[in-house]
């Protein structure tokens, strides 16, 4: 009998599965969105989807400056340009997805937002970076990776 294929766990199992989208959107996450609709095992209606952006924290002085009314609209509004498209391409493929927003270090907080959500796959765009590049600039995916023990499947 042949070894199983990766994407067979877990699912396989006829569970449930939680799957957090990090999406940033970018044309990285429209690749990974398609690669999505080519593989039925990740987009069911079974399964339970998150979508997640991440913005940015403005520097103290701009939030101060601005106050903190004016600083959550921008936060609303950028993750709004992000999140709506999505959540609407899904929701034309029979999925119901739950949008979420938070602010702070991208890969972190994705990390940590599937770790404390107890997700069992991270799905995501990867801008394919050279090893040189990640290294020196480091890279979401990397960050992901470093912080997280959730499975994590990069589309690049």
């Amino acid at each position: 009998m042949p070894p199983p294929r990766a994407l067979d766990w877990p699912f396989n199992l006829g569970n449930a599965v939680k799957i957090l989208l990090a999406v940033d959107g970018s044309i990285y996450t429209k690749k990974m969105l398609a690669y999505l609709t080519a593989h039925d095992e990740l987009l069911s209606s079974t399964n339970k989807y998150t979508v997640l952006t991440v913005q940015p924290q403005l520097p103290p002085r701009v939030r101060g400056a601005v106050g903190k009314e004016i600083v959550d609209n921008y936060y609303a509004d950028e993750s709004g340009k992000v999140l709506n498209p999505v959540c609407k391409f899904l929701r034309r493929h029979d999925i119901d997805p739950t949008p979420v927003s938070k602010v702070g270090p991208a890969g972190e907080t994705i990390a940590r937002t599937a770790e404390a959500g107890k997700y069992d796959l991270i799905v995501m765009g990867s801008h394919g970076h050279g090893a040189l590049k990640s290294l020196v600039m480091g890279s979401v995916a990397t960050q992901v990776l470093a912080h997280c023990s959730v499975p994590v499947l990069l589309v690049r």
